[in-house]
């Protein structure tokens, strides 16, 4: 059987599974579509959980990320599993006794306010929304390559395939399709690895193999990867660091942060029947995320290692990396190249004109090409894009004592996507198609499942804190569920647009939500469970200041609501003008701007009423809490 058809036979029988489960598990009330009746067991929830938080982000970008950064691809690793801890031990057990509905809901009652609750609202609706961009961006790296449809199509398919089994699921049908979502991702981001560790290494498990010496090299397979990327002018891989000091430790911190304070996870644990198995639950999601997260330095690793040895043949033969016939010949490549050139994702420029491949890094000199060309033919500045590439041709002419020059290199000539190297690992290392397919199926998955989740996030923030909650208090059960699912579509339609035109690469623009989630989200739920003199007032500025702070340093990176061309970047002072902190790093500077806002206000109106003073001391008791209260 020819891979594509098995590749259609594995996804097809994954989307019948899940549009099966959806509609055995459909909701047929408001408690089962919010929160699926309460009633979820703490494994299973576990399960729902670890596949509701890894996204297209953690299966398809975070490895490709780790390959291209190296030891600074850390970040995500520490960021989104320590944030899971910080969620376990501070909040999951507090907003499960509390016993509501959504995080808006939490917010709007614990600081005796409506504005409160409906400032959540927004701030929920900007970070779930970008997070589902970086979902649609998945979606279409993997249909478009598999499926063999353009990015476009990709997403339109996902869409009305989440559109499907959320709209109709509710929580209910979400989280029993996100426990065959997770087994189908797992196997599909593990069996690959496993396959590749042994070919490499000949060891079994991944996390081993990535110390392990490579076989018939005699030297560890991460030594090796050192040695070539440094030859070939690329950053260190085991020291590259992501930025300075400064921006390692503020990245990490808003991805965790972030991760606890993300609303699609935090209403997973609404779903358990008790207090302790939210607790419990968050345990087990640690662990069935764990089996991914420890896997994907290695994947990462191995993909950049197979790549290079797949278009300079020196790479495996320990021989001279410059000599002309070490470079692949373009009409030499691979069949996976050959697919992976029609996404667009995957692209060839043979800037000496000698037909064959050269994957180096050339101080930017091919991207100042590029410009120059462009510069020329649309009419732009031509004397300074002149200047970039002489300056370029400089540094390019100096590395490495001249030997890129000396061996004819106009140019780096292969641009990878970082999105595409978990998806064609398996296919660059030739493995059998089943594997092949079974990453596809993975892939989508991871995306889907992610996206559901988020949307049922949105659907709940705005039919029942809104619509319920502010507009129309004497809304029926039946229309608050259509609310809930109109809201469903209209976002599904908005992420789908964005989805087209992303800000950046699956995992990043991913990143950009939690920082939007740690600058207002977090601090407010802390500051409500661990504070009780916090105002509303105090809470709300907090909330606000924090927001405007994030999405203003962002927005002047990536464009105002990520519309490109409308960058300010200037007014930040220049890229990453704040301290040398990156966009995707800065929602622990508005975390920090949210908790200094909100004590100073909240030392210059009145302290809560004594009454919420007594509910949050009440939800702060570990002990004799009995069950968590009634929905």
């Amino acid at each position: 059987m020819d891979l594509q058809t098995t590749i259609y036979l594995v996804v097809g029988a994954s989307f019948a599974l899940y549009l099966g489960i959806a509609f055995w598990a459909r909701a047929g009330s408001v408690s089962e579509f919010y929160v699926a009746g309460g009633g979820v067991h703490p494994v299973t929830n576990g399960m729902a959980t670890a596949a509701d938080w890894m996204s297209a982000a953690s299966f398809i970008s975070m490895a490709g990320l780790i390959s291209n950064m190296g030891y600074g691809g850390a970040v995500f690793l520490m960021g989104w599993t320590g944030g899971y801890v910080l969620l376990a031990m501070l909040l999951a057990p507090y907003l499960r006794k509390f016993g509501k509905f959504t995080v808006p809901q939490f917010i709007g009652d614990r600081f005796y306010s409506k504005s409160a609750s409906t400032v959540a609202v927004i701030c929920l609706l900007t970070a779930s929304t970008t997070y589902i961009i970086g979902q649609m961006t998945g979606v279409g790296v993997a249909f478009s390559r598999f499926l063999n449809v353009d990015s476009a199509t990709g997403i339109y398919i996902g869409q009305a395939i989440v559109f499907f089994y959320a709209v109709f699921g509710g929580m209910k049908g979400i989280t029993y399709t996100q426990v065959a979502q997770y087994i189908v991702l797992i196997f599909a981001y593990i069996i690959p690895a496993i396959f590749i560790s042994l070919n490499l290494t000949g060891h079994f498990f991944p996390q081993t193999g990535l110390g392990a010496d490579l076989q018939g090299a005699g030297a560890p397979l991460l030594a090796k990867l050192d040695q070539v990327v440094t030859d070939l002018g690329f950053k260190q891989y085991t020291t590259n660091s992501a930025g300075s000091m400064l921006n390692m430790f503020f990245y990490t911190v808003s991805l965790m942060i972030g991760t606890a304070g993300l609303p699609h996870v935090i209403v997973r644990f609404f779903t358990v029947p008790k207090v302790a198995d939210a607790r419990s639950s968050a345990g087990w999601a640690l662990v069935f995320i764990a089996l991914l997260y420890t896997t994907a330095p290695a994947v990462g690793a191995m993909a950049k290692l197979n790549l290079h040895a797949t278009v300079n043949t020196a790479v495996k033969t320990n021989g001279d990396l410059y000599a002309a016939e070490s470079s692949l010949q373009y009409e030499q490549r691979p069949d996976w190249m050959k697919r992976w050139e029609k996404t667009g994702l995957l692209k060839f420029a043979d800037q000496n004109g000698d037909g064959r491949i050269q994957y180096y890094s050339d101080s930017g000199l091919a991207e100042a090409k590029a410009a120059l060309a462009k510069a020329t033919k649309e009419g732009g500045d031509v004397a300074k894009a002149q200047a970039a590439v002489d300056a370029a041709q400089k540094k390019h002419d100096e590395a490495k004592a001249g030997k890129f020059a000396a061996a004819g290199w106009g140019g780096n000539e292969l641009t990878v996507n970082a999105d595409i190297m978990v998806m064609a690992n398996p296919e660059i290392a030739n493995l059998p198609n089943w594997v092949i397919a079974l990453v596809a199926a993975g892939g989508i998955a991871a995306a889907l499942s992610t996206a559901a989740g988020l949307l049922m996030a949105i659907s709940s923030a705005v039919s029942h804190d809104l619509i319920k909650n502010v507009f129309n208090p004497n809304i029926s059960e039946k229309g608050e569920l259509l609310a809930g699912k109109i809201a469903m579509a209209v976002a599904i339609v908005i992420s789908g647009y964005l989805g087209l035109n992303p800000p950046g690469f699956a995992a990043g623009t991913v990143a950009l939500a939690f920082g939007i989630a740690a600058s207002s989200i977090f601090p407010a739920i802390m500051m409500g469970i661990f504070s009780k003199t916090m105002s509303d007032k105090g809470a709300i500025a907090g909330m606000l200041a924090g927001l405007f702070t994030t999405l203003f340093y962002v927005f002047a990176h990536k464009g105002l609501f990520f519309i490109k061309g409308t960058e300010f970047v200037d007014l930040v002072g220049g890229v990453n003008g704040w301290f040398g902190i990156a966009p995707e790093a800065i929602g622990t500077l508005g975390a920090i701007v949210n908790f200094a806002v909100a004590y100073l206000v909240n030392k210059m109106t009145a302290p809560a009423p004594k009454h919420i003073q007594d509910l949050v001391e009440s939800i702060r008791i570990p002990k004799g809490a009995g069950a968590a209260t009634g929905h």
